[in-house]
Formats: C-alpha cells, sequence, structure tokens
C-alpha cells in the first residue's frame, strides 16, 4: 500500500507542477503550503477524541519538529477572496435560465432578457442568486463571456455554464476545489467504515484515432451538460429545505463533477548533456 500511494501521489503531482511552473512558483513555494496543510489536516482531522489538538499531536502525525510546527501555525493562511462563492451565484443565474420557463421562448429556448421587468434579467437573478446585485452578476457573466448585452439592450445567453474564458484565477481556483472534491470521494471509498461507496467511474480508451477526437468532445459536452442540468434542477428543489420535522438549518454540500479528458503519448526525456 505505501508504494500504491507513493506511484498515486507522484502521478496526481504531475499536473499540479506544470501548473505551478508555468505561473512561476518555486519548488520552495510549495513546500511550505505542502508543510502548512499537512499539518493544518492533522490538527483538523486527526486528532484524539477528548483531547485538544496539540503542537505536539501535529509534530508526532507529519514528522516535522515543534519549532516547526509553531512556525507553520503562526504564518498567515491564503484568504478566501469570495471567488467560489461569485461563480456558484453566476452558475445558479445561467441554469435558472436554462430550466425556468418563465424565461424562455415559444420554443422551449432561453430567450434575450430585458434587464428590468417581471421576467427580465434582475427577476432571474432575484429568483436564483437571492439578493446578489443584478449589475454584479451581470458584469461577472460578461467578464466571462457567458452572457451578452445586446445593441437593443436585450441580455442574450452565449454559453450553457459558467466557465472563464480568460480568468486564470478562476480557474485555479477550481483546480483547488474541484480536485480536492475528487480526491476526498477517492478517500471516502478506500475508508468506508461501513458506508456506501460514492459514485466515482470513468469511461477511457487508448487508441482512439485524431480524427474522431472532435466528434467525441461535442457529443461528451452534450451528454454531460444535459445530466447535469437534470440534477442541478433536482437539487435546486431541494437545496436549503429542512426535512419535515427538522428545524437545524444546516445541509451538506453535494453534488456530482464531470471532465473531460485527453493526452497525447508522452514525448520522451532527452539530456542536453550539460553538466550537473
Amino acid at each position: 500500500m505505501e508504494r500504491a500511494i507513493d506511484r498515486a501521489v507522484a502521478r496526481l503531482l504531475r499536473p499540479l507542477f506544470r501548473v505551478l511552473l508555468r505561473h512561476g512558483k518555486s519548488y520552495r513555494a510549495f513546500d511550505d503550503v505542502a508543510k502548512r496543510t499537512f499539518v493544518d489536516v492533522a490538527l483538523r482531522d486527526f486528532g484524539i477524541p477528548g483531547k485538544k489538538p496539540s503542537v505536539s499531536r501535529a509534530s508526532i502525525l507529519s514528522g516535522l519538529t515543534r519549532k516547526e510546527v509553531q512556525r507553520l501555525l503562526q504564518a498567515p493562511a491564503p484568504e478566501d477572496d469570495g471567488t467560489a462563492e461569485r461563480r456558484n451565484r453566476a452558475a445558479r443565474v445561467l441554469t435558472g435560465w436554462l430550466r425556468d420557463a418563465d424565461f424562455h421562448d415559444a420554443q422551449g429556448q432561453p430567450r434575450p432578457l430585458a434587464v428590468e421587468g417581471d421576467q427580465g434579467f434582475a427577476a432571474l437573478v432575484k429568483r436564483h442568486s437571492g439578493d446578489m446585485p443584478t449589475r454584479a452578476v451581470l458584469d461577472e457573466l460578461v467578464r466571462v463571456g457567458a452572457v451578452q448585452q445586446q445593441a437593443d439592450g436585450l441580455i442574450a445567453l452565449l454559453a450553457r455554464g459558467y466557465v472563464p474564458r480568460q480568468g486564470a484565477r478562476e480557474m485555479v481556483d477550481m483546480l483547488g476545489s474541484d480536485v480536492a472534491d475528487l480526491i476526498e470521494t477517492i478517500d471516502h471509498n478506500l475508508h468506508q467504515a461501513g458506508q456506501a461507496p460514492r459514485f466515482q467511474r470513468k469511461v477511457m480508451y487508448r487508441g482512439v484515432p485524431a480524427h474522431a477526437l472532435p466528434a467525441f468532445r461535442a457529443l461528451s459536452a452534450e451528454q454531460a451538460q444535459a445530466v447535469l442540468e437534470k440534477l442541478d434542477q433536482w437539487l435546486s428543489d431541494v437545496d436549503g429545505a429542512p426535512a419535515p420535522g427538522d428545524a437545524s438549518p444546516a445541509g451538506a454540500r453535494v453534488g456530482l463533477g464531470i471532465y473531460y479528458f485527453e493526452e497525447s503519448p508522452p514525448d520522451p526525456i532527452r539530456h542536453t548533456g550539460e553538466p550537473s
């Protein structure tokens, strides 16, 4: 198991390190983040019941010195800039536009909307994004290329999902949240402790010719979008609604992710012959 974990970690770090190297992050910067997160997980998730988490406990689990653990705990953690919440609110508006008949045309398709009015964009935002300001949502959706305000003033839908076109920060935020969700599912399935396994599947073939890739990209995107829209409608109907007799407002964060992947055969490493 130890060797299997080492192989798995090495494999998942490869694409992560490509991202880091492209954005000028050194190994030292990665090492500091990794150590701080290692200590945080040790304290939060591996405490002894009935005992307060301690520097000594984190030191024992992590293999770091007490002095290093103390330094990491005192270092400022990266701040949450609210990107995930903004993305979630904007995504709600898009999916609401796709499935809410009040904002569709006679053919059942999302129609261009006036800003104001009972069935305008402001009403769409209020219904599907709560108290988020209309202008803030519109600016965000225009910025990522999901909507366009036409010359006649109407707002038209251009994309069926929130995927930033040029927002590198948002895409990096997705790297943190989406990959973390997948690893959480794998961890759960490895250590179920009597609980039902979570859904974790993929379809993959290794010899697909290049000429067939565009057709599969289009097919997979169409089918995946249809599944996600159906699940979104189901979840939106129960989100925030407590069970009968349950006064607790707390709820679980739950969802299903679908992703497309494509990989060409790797090029062999060519050494330059430079002295080490």
